[in-house]
């Protein structure tokens, strides 16, 4: 069963200029890392601050990944109260 996860969007999405012919510019969006990304990044860096932390890695991601999770359903509530 695949299940759509809310990535929060890019996070430091840039435009570049691809190609110019004449008046005519084409323009390539990257999108960079998602904020689920961002946030897990984040979370595991505090995780890993922590000098008694040990354990397996893929324990540390898979906690990342599910505050990250915690964190955008938050900031989802929190912009559905506005």
């Amino acid at each position: 069963m695949n299940t759509l996860i809310n990535d929060g969007g890019p996070v430091y999405p840039t435009t570049t200029i691809a190609s110019k012919e004449g008046d005519a510019i084409k323009f390539n969006v990257t999108h960079g890392i998602t904020l689920r990304d961002y946030f897990a990044g984040q979370a595991l860096a505090g995780m890993l601050a922590n000098s008694s932390a040990r354990g397996a890695w893929a324990t540390y991601a898979e906690h990342s990944y599910a505050q990250a999770d915690a964190m955008i359903a938050a900031r989802i509530h929190q912009e559905d109260a506005k």
